[in-house]
């Protein structure tokens, strides 16, 4: 059976990749993690100083996250 290998992005990768999303963005979602249920979709792995963004995971989470469809919790 094949492994599925995750589709991991550095910052700069996955900045690079989707332009809306900036490094500054992405690296200010990455420090609340905790906060904003990002960890909670296993979406960002850490390599010693390396931070490493599971894209699908990522947008899964987006998906899901009811910030980004301007609920309750959507910054002003």
């Amino acid at each position: 059976m094949a492994e599925i290998v995750p589709n991991f992005k550095t910052i700069r990768q996955f900045a690079e990749s989707y332009p809306a999303f900036t490094q500054g963005s992405l690296r200010d979602l990455v420090f609340y993690a905790d906060y904003n249920g990002l960890n909670q979709f296993d979406a960002i792995r850490r390599v010693g100083a390396k931070i490493l963004i599971n894209v699908d995971n990522f947008f899964r989470w987006v998906d899901t996250n009811p910030a980004s469809k301007g609920g309750l919790n959507a910054r002003i």
